[in-house]
């Protein structure tokens, strides 16, 4: 590593395999370990939750808020939190003000690297909203590990990498799961809910006219009412095909980001700006899909307390996980998140009226152990199987 210290250079956070300088961290008091554990805990349970309190807890008289604005605001808040961490780490404003221009500024060809990723992610996280307009809490969060599968294919196709066959077994056990859990949604009628974004309502109404006009035409008047009074309804094939887009787009994104930032020398906060910018036009980009709404009711149009929540919790915990995730190892992610499932699940049950089938518990079970299985290292070969070399006895040296 090269020593030269000029004006505005800072530490490169490099990526290594041993975790030993991390393990007797502590924040006052609290074990580092431990403390990513409640970090990561907390990000996988609350926003899930809280985004699907945000999209089916609206009052009457108030329009829902718009999915495309939450995300814009949220990059956002996101870029502004990074600039702010960057300026802590100099300690020196013109300092940060010269790390900008150096290296965002002068180099606009890192900016387009993440034109891809950028673009996905925002794809993302607005589907994120329209699969949680469409799906409990639960089912979004076990269907959700998806992405676990998408990001090993996409590895071994992009990064070649191979996986053992623990791993492709976790992820057979993580499809079978994922099926059960989607199997209590097979046959289950479409429910009322909380007029959505324009985009979400044109779907809803597309796919219902396709495949349940049918069933809705039998309704009668008693279902034109209902429609009248609750707005779209909530279908459940259309979180699926949001939710298992999303993780497809999660897949590709990660495994895209870490090949063209392979080998390079950047601080982690420069490249999240950098990340940031390109994400935040995106976003931008796609509100003029909501432009006729956003000019009859302004960009604030629906937003509460819990909406602005929901946006922080967004845009600040992905960067709380990407400090803390590097004192977490694989088991003690796979831990977290098979504890955020059983607290959605069990969250769901007592406040949104979720009832779980036995299809469900058991492919949330199935899924558990899978991504238990998938973080897990593989089994190292035994001693008694390991061949061992005989050490060859140096004869004295001569004397003469």
């Amino acid at each position: 590593m090269s020593t030269e210290k000029h004006m505005g250079s800072l530490p490169t956070i490099h990526h290594q395999n041993g975790r030993s300088r991390h393990d007797g961290a502590t924040f006052m008091g609290v074990s580092m370990k431990h403390l990513s554990l409640l970090v990561l805990l907390f990000q996988n349970s609350t926003l899930v939750l809280m985004m699907r309190y945000s999209r089916v807890n609206v009052d009457p008289d108030q329009p829902m808020y718009l999915a495309s604005t939450a995300v814009f605001f949220a990059e956002l808040i996101k870029l502004l939190a990074c600039v702010f961490v960057l300026a802590y780490k100099t300690k020196s404003i013109p300092r940060t003000l010269y790390i900008l221009r150096k290296d965002i500024i002068d180099q606009p060809h890192e900016i387009l690297k993440m034109l891809v990723p950028s673009g996905l992610y925002a794809l993302q996280n607005n589907l994120l909203y329209v699969a949680l307009s469409n799906l409990e809490a639960a089912t979004f969060q076990v269907t959700y590990q998806m992405k676990i599968l998408s990001t090993a294919v996409f590895s071994v196709m992009m990064l070649n990498r191979r996986l053992t066959r623990q791993k492709w077994f976790a992820l057979c056990l993580l499809m079978v799961g994922v099926t059960l859990v989607q199997l209590q949604n097979v046959g289950s009628k479409v429910s009322p809910v909380v007029a959505d974004s324009k985009e979400e309502e044109e779907m809803s109404e597309g796919l219902l006219d396709g495949t349940m006009g049918d069933e809705l035409g039998d309704a009668g008047m008693t279902g034109d009412l209902v429609e009248e009074e609750t707005g779209p309804v909530q279908n459940p094939f259309i979180g699926l095909v949001a939710v298992l887009t999303s993780c497809v787009s999660s897949g590709f994104a990660g495994c895209y980001f870490e090949k063209i930032l392979k080998g390079a020398e950047a601080d982690m906060w420069v490249r999240n700006i950098q990340l940031g910018l390109s994400g935040a036009l995106f976003s931008f980009l796609a509100m003029f899909y909501d432009r006729q709404r956003i000019f009859e009711g302004g960009l604030f149009q629906g937003y509460t307390a819990m909406t602005w929540i929901v946006v922080a919790n967004q845009a600040l915990g992905g960067l709380l996980v990407a400090i803390v995730v590097k004192y977490a190892d694989n088991i003690l992610k796979g831990f977290a998140t098979s504890l955020s499932i059983i607290i959605s699940g069990i969250i769901s049950v007592y406040f949104f009226d979720f009832e779980p089938s036995l299809q469900f518990q058991l492919g949330t079970l199935v899924v558990i152990l899978s991504t238990y299985l998938y973080g897990r290292p593989d089994s190292a070969v035994p001693g008694f199987i390991r061949p061992t070399k005989k050490r060859q006895s140096i004869p004295p040296p001569s004397k003469f």
